[in-house]
């Protein structure tokens, strides 16, 4: 049995089938872990979102901000914005049964033998892996509960831009979630800076990517995360894995067996 972690889709399904075929993918021994960003930009949100639940047991998915968005425009807490591609999903006939299965996905995954954590946009370096977990069910809670409209209501928003251990109520959330689902670039004590999302390069001063600075308490779990597709797949990190290669902008779909890191790509249309 093999595991394969894959980068974001964005609405992608031609490529994902194309990169299960070079892989090998059998669904009766391996397993595939998805980086969030499952949808919106791509052509094929609906039968992207459709295809990775039919997989079940055999697809584990993290959260990413694009699946967070589809739930609060879906929830009318959020308009489609102008790029959007979503509305297929909105007006799909399975449409609340599809919703229902998303929310229910973690914003982190964490596999004790493999010694992988993953989550969309990364750890910020305030935080262990474990705590990362620990955090993540916070959110993961809310969405399962009544609470979920209060929170996606509010779910938008830059600040707070760094972490408090006191930080309580949305506040509190917001920042898990812009943590987990948008972080780029952020200083040494985990100040958060959105603006900049070209590659490392573009950070403004006093601020680097997240992986540039050494976490808390340092742990033995590789890191994989999507989202940020200007990096190309590179971190230069041994242990830090990046796998959004921009499929949705021409660029490659890739996934990295866990077992050996052995990493394969399909290049995607433009």
């Amino acid at each position: 049995m093999s595991t394969y972690a894959i980068g974001d889709l964005q609405g992608c399904l031609t490529p994902l089938l194309t990169l299960l075929d070079l892989i090998e993918f059998s669904p009766d021994k391996d397993r595939l872990w998805f980086a969030g960003d499952l949808i919106n930009r791509g052509p094929e949100s609906l039968k992207t979102l459709r295809f990775v639940k039919s997989l079940g047991d055999k697809a584990t998915v993290v959260l990413g901000n694009h699946d967070l968005h589809l739930l609060a425009v879906m929830r009318g807490h959020a308009s489609l914005k102008r790029n959007d591609t979503l509305a297929d999903i909105l007006l799909s006939e399975d449409r609340d049964e599809l919703m229902e299965w998303l929310q229910s996905r973690p914003l982190c995954h964490i596999d004790n033998v493999l010694k992988f954590v993953m989550t969309h946009a990364g750890i910020p370096p305030c935080w262990d892996s474990i705590e990362t977990q620990r955090y993540a069910q916070e959110v993961e809670r809310t969405l399962s509960s009544d609470r979920i409209d209060d929170f996606l209501a509010v779910m938008y928003g830059n600040k707070p831009d760094q972490w408090d251990d006191n930080l309580i109520g949305m506040d509190r959330l917001r920042t898990i979630t812009n943590y987990l689902t948008r972080m780029r670039f952020c200083t040494e004590s985990s100040q958060l800076e959105f603006k900049s999302k070209e590659g490392p390069t573009s950070a403004i001063s006093g601020y680097a990517p997240w992986f540039s600075y050494p976490r808390k308490k340092a742990d033995d779990y590789d890191v994989i995360f999507g989202h940020w597709a200007a990096l190309e797949g590179n971190t230069y990190k041994e242990h830090i894995h990046a796998l959004d290669t921009g499929c949705v902008w021409g660029g490659a779909l890739t996934a990295m067996r866990l077992e050996d890191k052995t990493l394969y790509s399909t290049p995607c249309p433009t």
